[in-house]
Formats: C-alpha cells, sequence, structure tokens
C-alpha cells in the first residue's frame, strides 16, 4: 500500500526531496549526453567503414555512461523510498499521494517552486492541477489524520 501525505508532511519532506531530485536530473542529462556520444561514435563507425578505432575512448565513455545509470538509478531509488512518485525527471515533477474527500489524488510539486502550492486527480497530470484552497487543506488526509 503506498503512502499518502498531508501536505504538511510533504512539505517537510522537501529539502531533502530537491537535493535528490537535482542531483537526479544532472546525472539523468550526464547520461543522456553520455549516451548520445556513444551512439554518434557508432555512427561515425559505420558511415567511415574500416576507420581505426581508438577502443580506451570507447571503453571509458561506456563505462562513463554505466556509471552514470548506476548513480541515477541510486538517486531515483533514494526518492522512491520516501513515498513519493517521480513523474518527469526533464522539469523535476514529483508528485504525493494523499486523500482528498476518501479519494487519492497527489499534491503535485515541481523543483523551483517555494512549496506545494497544487493538486490534481491521478488520472489529470500536471495539466489537471488544481490551486489547494481552504476546501482542500480541510477535506484532505495523509495515512496519519492531522
Amino acid at each position: 500500500m503506498p503512502r499518502r501525505f498531508s501536505l504538511a508532511e510533504a512539505e517537510s519532506l522537501l529539502p531533502e526531496i530537491d537535493g535528490l531530485l537535482r542531483e537526479a536530473v544532472s546525472l539523468k542529462s550526464q547520461y543522456v549526453e553520455a549516451d548520445q556520444a556513444i551512439d554518434s561514435f557508432a555512427q561515425h563507425v559505420a558511415m567511415q567503414g574500416g576507420v581505426v578505432v581508438d577502443r580506451d575512448a570507447v571503453l571509458q565513455s561506456r563505462a562513463r555512461r554505466d556509471s552514470l545509470g548506476a548513480q541515477l538509478k541510486g538517486a531515483m531509488e533514494k526518492l522512491q523510498e520516501y513515498g513519493c512518485v517521480i513523474k518527469d525527471l526533464d522539469i523535476g515533477l514529483v508528485d504525493f499521494p494523499t486523500l482528498f474527500r476518501g479519494k487519492e489524488v497527489y499534491l503535485c510539486w515541481r523543483m523551483g517552486e517555494p512549496g506545494i502550492r497544487y493538486w490534481h486527480g491521478v488520472d489529470e497530470g500536471f495539466a489537471g492541477r488544481k490551486q489547494i484552497d481552504s476546501d482542500f487543506l480541510q477535506n484532505h488526509t495523509g495515512d496519519q489524520a492531522n
């Protein structure tokens, strides 16, 4: 059963989540860059035919990509241990499950926002974000009642 957060619980985790999310976003970017370099090298070899291959450079690039992949996996696992749902690593989007009037919804936070100010239904996504208002505050709960 997934963890459900009150707004206060989710916001109290933001400093830790923010740091891990920034690390994961950076690692993903570096991983993609390393993977593209390997692909570019492979395309160059394919187009040039009998080109002499710098085997050490290729092995170093692959080792870097694999290391970044392992680090990214670790960062993602740490984030998921908190109970949040990673929605988009490109923009740093994280959801926190909560209950609103007995129905599961998500508290929605994007890296760089000062706090959690929005929520949406589980099928609505980022485009369906609604501002947290007094009705939401009075009728939402986490695993432990406020």
